[in-house]
């Protein structure tokens, strides 16, 4: 969501929210999410704001943590998640393979209560560094390739369609949109999106229904929200 800045210059936490609440969508994954950060975005806890603006349940996992002496806000960047359904866990799996100099990256991860059956959510945003974005791909790999829930894994993975990393992902899980097939599902840049940068993969019990990109109101972020509706079928 770039934390809450259009494609227009313009800082609206309305605006993302109006996208979020127009997708009707029970489970959000979202990145370059603020919490107190900074100036640019007014050092407002962003995702407390959308979660109780929107009546839902919220997760939060920092890339980036920032600790001043003479303040007892920690400032984050990161990784969240919203939710209709009742979250039981969260936990924040930091994906440092890299120096301090490179913009840190995490993995987030949920437990949502899905009626009676458990839920296993993670979002992420990986590096534009392939190197380390092929390290972090193993790391997601090696945590959840023998979860016994049905997982859900998304976010902006900053690789293309069928290359190495969407390979290793693709042996374990379900591409959404590999699965439904039908063309390309561009996400990126939002003004005139010619790039798939944005993916969900599910377990194999997960079936995939449909699977949209959300164009509506573009100028919200630099990225297209991607949409997946999806079955349990265990």
């Amino acid at each position: 969501m770039h934390h809450g800045r259009g494609t227009d210059g313009k800082l609206s936490l309305e605006r993302i929210a109006n996208v979020i609440e127009e997708s009707k969508a029970d489970l959000i994954g979202l990145n370059e999410v603020d919490k107190h950060f900074s100036k640019r975005s007014d050092y407002i806890d962003q995702i407390s704001w959308l979660a109780k603006h929107l009546k839902m349940e919220k997760a939060f996992g920092g890339g980036i943590t920032l600790r001043s002496k003479d303040s007892k806000v920690c400032r984050q960047y990161g990784n969240a998640f919203l939710s209709r359904y009742p979250i039981v866990l969260e936990k924040n799996n930091l994906l440092a393979f890299g120096p301090r100099i490179i913009e840190e990256r995490s993995l987030l991860e949920i437990h949502v209560q899905l009626c009676e059956q458990l839920l296993k959510v993670y979002v992420t945003h990986l590096s534009l560094n392939p190197f380390l974005r092929k390290k972090q791909v193993n790391f997601i790999i090696e945590k959840i390739m023998n979860e016994p829930h049905p997982v859900i894994i998304m976010g902006d993975w900053n690789m293309r369609s069928g290359a190495r990393e969407w390979k290793k992902m693709s042996e374990c899980f379900t591409d959404v949109c590999e699965a439904v097939g039908k063309g390309a599902y561009y996400t990126f840049p939002s003004s005139r999106p010619r790039l798939q940068l944005d993916y969900i993969f599910v377990s194999r019990d997960i079936h995939t229904v449909s699977v949209e990109v959300i164009k509506k109101t573009s100028v919200a972020s630099d990225h297209l929200p991607l949409k997946a509706t999806l079955l349990l079928t265990r």
